[in-house]
């Protein structure tokens, strides 16, 4: 029993400190001595545990989808709210409450920020289990918003529109955000200014393209 609660110990170690590693240095600049050597295990652990480097990785990836909210939750928060309009309020809270805590700067952000830009062949873990599902219910609400077809040109411009500005706050280095806006607002109490700019930046676009998409010939 002590021999498998160890076993598992040692597994869970690797893998947490896999996580850091990746997140500072990527799949490229990271070894198997330095995380084995960080996790205070045996060099041939990570053989032992994930069968090689890439297994390893392919397990840090599953964990942080692991750790991000699901697609059943934001689901939760939307079945809360009678409106579209109120939909995408919460969705963008919800983005902002991330980016303001603590979590913000562990290591399954940056990972996952990492995997984002430079996708690997383990990419179609988070595709299929975090960010496909996503996009289809973001892509519902702007639709239902800009009363055009989900389909629509103009409504999958908007997403990604929508989309992008949640994705730096998410996945941008936050010193690097700090150095060049640093009034933003990084801290809990700036969370309610910051969802309020947003929703307001968001919805006056989303109208403004809706207007341009109805009339002839427009895209």
């Amino acid at each position: 029993m002590k021999r498998k609660k160890g076993k598992r110990a040692t597994r869970l170690r690797l893998l947490e400190t896999a996580g850091q590693v990746f997140a500072e240095k990527g799949v490229a600049g990271a070894t198997g001595k330095e995380i084995c050597g960080r996790a205070r295990a045996n060099v041939a652990a990570i053989n032992y545990h994930f069968r090689d480097m890439d297994g390893l990785y392919a397990a840090v990836l599953k964990e942080a989808a692991k750790r991000l909210p699901s697609t059943g939750s934001i689901r939760a928060v939307l079945a809360r709210e009678n409106d579209p309009q109120a939909m995408l309020t919460a969705v963008i809270d919800m983005v902002v409450r991330a980016f303001t805590s603590p979590a913000s700067s562990s290591w399954v952000m940056q990972v996952v920020g990492r995997e984002t830009l430079n996708p690997s062949p383990a990419f179609v873990v988070l595709q299929k289990r975090k960010i496909r599902p996503r996009m289809l219910v973001l892509r519902r609400v702007v639709a239902e918003i800009m009363k055009l077809p989900p389909r629509h040109p103009a409504v999958e411009r908007s997403c990604v529109s929508v989309l992008a500005p949640c994705w730096l706050l998410l996945l941008g280095h936050r010193s690097q955000l700090k150095l060049a806006f640093p009034r933003f607002g990084y801290a809990p109490e700036d969370t309610g200014a910051i969802t309020q700019h947003l929703v307001r930046f968001t919805l006056g676009g989303l109208a403004a393209t809706a207007a341009l998409a109805r009339e002839p010939g427009g895209v």
